[in-house]
């Protein structure tokens, strides 16, 4: 009998083994391949912005139910990643130093996954809510060796992603050293087929039929989502939305990329609130992602952030406390607030209690009082994390693993403990497309 048992326990466990690896060759050959994949980024998004972020809202995350691992962010040359490095990690599937672009340590070009499936026949997009020639997005579509030559990244953008939405305008209106007789990259681009638009009412009432569309919709980066006082600027969903309908067009499916790029600024300055609004913001495009998945069946989800930003902790300042609820009586982000200072600074306690409902001390004003210029904000964002409880540690990134999401076909390709690099060698699994010599 014990040998009877004993047998029958290698017996499951041979086909556990079997039926695993059935499912990772029916990804891996494309004999069940997924038609569409659709990467959803938000900037900076760790375990402790997920948490926090879940107290703001007041109830479990539309994607909780979807957390499938963990990922692993560190660059070829730290273990604290920037962005260029990190996107470039989930983009071509080879580390690469900081500060470097969709090439290896050593400057080599690398194709992204992006590139892999536009050679298979898909379309592709971009869209973020800075600017489209920012990190995260240039690392799945250029190649350059720094971050910062965002006019380069521009131009080399255009010639393979067919949809460019968020922020950037400054730099499509560089002038195009391969296209000489076109004075400007966006002239480049309107020449090239784009339909053009720069505005939320050209977006929605415009666009969804174009195959290949720039919308640039911010000299830079678009308005924080609280600050906003008109309606000129899509949201993160809306733009999302309409790259999806465009993209889908293509009988071959498409790769897309959904940035929300705005929770890693908000992480950098120590804005809570800023950075809680963005997150309501990208968890309103994911929603409006898996609502398209869920029907079409035949599309890939995949969601993680790239790196922790800030140190944002839970609690805090020596107190088993954790106010966060109380970030939703804000109304604008620190900087914002501390535009509305006069020169003097002397309006700071009438300013304070109509943007957060709070009554400063006197300490409290001092402090925003004597902040240096560039600083003010900050000071401002220092006293409202405070009231909520939510420390942080620095106003780079932190080195912490960050939680993946997947949903869809070939979702089981992510569980687990990953490093960055996988990323994109399962979604490419995923669509059975040859890619990083796999």
């Amino acid at each position: 009998m014990c040998n009877f048992k004993g047998m029958f326990r290698r017996i499951v466990f041979v086909l556990i083994i079997a039926s695993s690896i059935q499912l990772q060759v029916v990804g891996a050959e494309g004999s069940n391949a997924v038609e569409n994949v659709i990467f959803m980024i938000p900037d900076g998004f760790s375990t402790s912005y997920a948490t926090n972020y879940r107290i703001f809202k007041g109830e479990e995350l539309i994607f909780d139910p979807l957390l499938v691992g963990m990922m692993k962010t560190n660059s070829a040359d730290s273990w604290v990643t920037d962005s260029a490095a990190a996107a470039t990690a989930m983009s071509t599937g080879m580390k690469t130093n900081n500060r470097m672009i969709g090439v290896t340590a050593d400057g080599q070009e690398q194709k992204t996954i992006l590139e892999a499936s536009k050679e298979a026949g898909k379309s592709t997009g971009l869209v973020t809510t800075v600017s489209i020639t920012d990190a995260t997005p240039a690392a799945f579509g250029a190649h350059v060796d720094s971050r910062k030559d965002e006019s380069e990244i521009a131009s080399q953008l255009i010639t393979k992603v067919d949809v460019l939405l968020g922020g950037g305008k400054f730099h499509f209106r560089s002038e195009s050293s391969q296209h000489p007789e076109q004075a400007t990259l966006l002239e480049v681009a309107k020449a090239d087929g784009y339909r053009y638009v720069e505005t939320r009412n050209q977006l929605l009432n415009k666009s969804s039929s174009a195959e290949k569309l720039l919308g640039l919709f911010a000299e830079v980066e678009l308005t924080p989502v609280i600050d906003k006082r008109t309606n000129d600027q899509p949201s993160l969903a809306e733009m999302t939305t309409v790259a999806i309908q465009s993209l889908n067009k293509n009988d071959k499916g498409f790769f897309l990329m959904v940035e929300g790029g705005q929770i890693d600024r908000a992480g950098h300055v120590h804005d809570p609130v800023w950075a809680m609004n963005e997150a309501q913001a990208f968890e309103e495009a994911v929603e409006k992602v898996l609502d398209f998945a869920k029907e079409n069946k035949e599309t890939l989800v995949v969601i993680a952030g790239d790196h922790d930003t800030g140190g944002m902790s839970v609690g805090g300042y020596d107190e088993y406390i954790a106010n966060v609820e109380w970030l939703r009586e804000v109304k604008a982000t620190g900087n914002y607030i501390a535009s509305m200072l006069n020169k003097k600074r002397s309006n700071i306690t009438e300013v304070m209690k109509e943007f957060t409902g709070i009554t400063i001390t006197k300490q409290e004003a001092s402090h925003i009082k004597k902040a240096k210029e560039e600083d003010v904000a900050i000071a401002i964002n220092h006293i409202i994390s405070k009231r909520a409880y939510i420390g942080w540690n620095t106003h780079v990134h932190s080195g912490a693993n960050v939680p993946i999401f997947a949903f869809g076909p070939s979702s089981n390709l992510f569980h687990g403990h990953l490093d960055n690099t996988d990323v994109p060698k399962q979604m490419a699994a995923a669509m059975g497309i040859s890619f990083c010599d796999q």
